[in-house]
């Protein structure tokens, strides 16, 4: 009968250490899955629930066979401890590389673990504080991600080589330069992140308008290296975090928290329109509400001027003064402006006449709403804009409107154009 070969027990022992390894691993993620997320799921603070579902302890248990294989090596193999160091055949520098790799895997897990727990770090603090859409501080926790995967990486490779991590550091001075544009992004985007959260750039939930991104929408997202925006056709736009500073946006958080949505649109008056009031208009349009008290005033102060001008002689016509339609229409804007329940009575109201333009007489309504939603913005302001242009024939005036094909078709036929009714009421 032939002898056994030597490296057979070896052999065994050494697939006794993996089933051990293996077990270790199996017992200790079901005690992680069935006792720990038990006890977790019944406590009433959530960091813990935030750890799980990270998989921070998840991760750690995978250090378990790792350390099983580095202190159970020596004993499998039948070997010292101060033999595996001395690594006098090949069994001892066989079992000194799987120490080196377990450890440099136990090394790799731990950084694993710690970015994972710097993860659940940030979604506590986005849950348990208030300031953390004004301050979030994911970029922080990437910033300490991105060192301990450095450093990790530094360990491992020393680990591996059987070398001093200061040897390796000491050889990254002679780097720097090609470390400053391999990482050139990240420190643009550090130095970013610090300005933004400093000064209350933006904030999770602001509006941002960046057009050169084609980017307009609200926030959803700052990290250390990209912000993302959901646009209002809901796509995701990702933009650099340090465009943010070199480049030029649009916040609208101001107008949000003002409490305030500025309208600033103009109604366009036909010129050939524009003329004085009759004796019979002043009187008819003096029974409105919006304009009696207005219309009163401006009636005593004509009578003032007349009697002024009475005095003068025969041989001089006098200056007179007469109620326009286009500046009563002002009048009644502001009027109903002002008593508008949607209009904001504390911010800027203006009606204005701008400067006339080839397309008419520019009428322009300046007012906020006190409703900063958009839905409610755009029906106020479209309620307002209707109102106004259906109230125009009132005071004898006409919308301007280029020509169009149906005007050009009447002027060929010889027929007229319909004429604008009048409204009996004004609501």
């Amino acid at each position: 009968m032939e002898s056994m070969p030597t490296w057979f027990p070896q052999a065994g022992t050494t697939l006794a250490l993996l089933v051990g390894a293996f077990l270790a691993y199996r017992v200790t993620v079901t005690v992680f899955r069935n006792v720990i997320r038990r006890v977790a799921a019944r406590t009433a603070s959530t960091w813990d629930d935030r750890i799980i579902q990270r998989n921070v302890l998840s991760r750690l248990s995978r250090a378990i066979p790792a350390v099983v294989v580095y202190y159970g090596i020596g004993p499998a193999l039948g070997l010292t401890p101060d033999q595996i160091v001395e690594g006098g055949d090949a069994v001892a520098v066989a079992a000194l590389v799987t120490q080196r790799v377990a450890l440099a895997f136990l090394v790799l897990t731990a950084a694993l673990s710690f970015s994972a727990l710097l993860d659940a770090i940030n979604d506590i603090y986005n849950e348990s504080y208030a300031q953390a859409k004004s301050r979030p501080i994911k970029g922080y926790m990437q910033v300490v991600g991105l060192i301990v995967y450095i450093a990790a990486i530094v360990v491992v490779i020393s680990i591996l080589a059987d070398r001093s991590p200061l040897v390796f550091l000491s050889g990254l001075g002679a780097l720097t330069a090609v470390l400053m544009l391999v990482f050139r992004d990240t420190i643009l985007s550090l130095v970013a992140s610090l300005q933004i959260m400093s000064n209350d750039i933006i904030r999770i939930g602001d509006w941002v308008e960046m057009p050169q991104a084609n980017a307009d929408g609200d926030v959803i997202d700052i990290a250390l290296h990209t912000v993302k925006i959901q646009n209002w056709d809901k796509t995701i736009t990702t933009i650099p975090t340090h465009r943010f500073i070199s480049d030029s946006f649009r916040n609208w958080r101001g107008m949000s928290e003002s409490g305030g949505r500025r309208i600033k649109r103009s109604v366009h008056l036909d010129l050939s329109t524009v003329r004085f009031l009759t004796d019979e208009e002043v009187a008819r349009l003096s029974k409105f509400e919006l304009l009696h008290e207005y219309m009163a005033k401006k009636q005593e102060e004509l009578s003032r001027h007349r009697a002024q001008k009475e005095k003068a002689g025969e041989d001089v016509v006098p200056e007179t003064r007469r109620l326009t339609n286009a500046g009563t229409f002002r009048a009644y804007v502001f009027s109903y402006l002002k008593a508008h329940p949607l209009v904001h009575d504390e911010m800027t109201l203006l009606v204005r006449q701008l400067a006339p333009t080839p397309k008419g007489l520019p009428i322009e309504v300046y007012c906020f709403t006190n409703d900063t939603a958009w839905a409610t913005y755009e029906g106020v302001q479209g309620d307002i804009f209707d109102h106004l242009i259906a109230i125009l024939p009132e005071f004898g005036l006409e919308a301007f409107q280029e020509p169009a094909g149906s005007d050009f078709a009447r002027i060929a036929g010889g027929r007229k154009a319909p004429s604008a009714g009048r409204t009996k009421d004004v609501r």
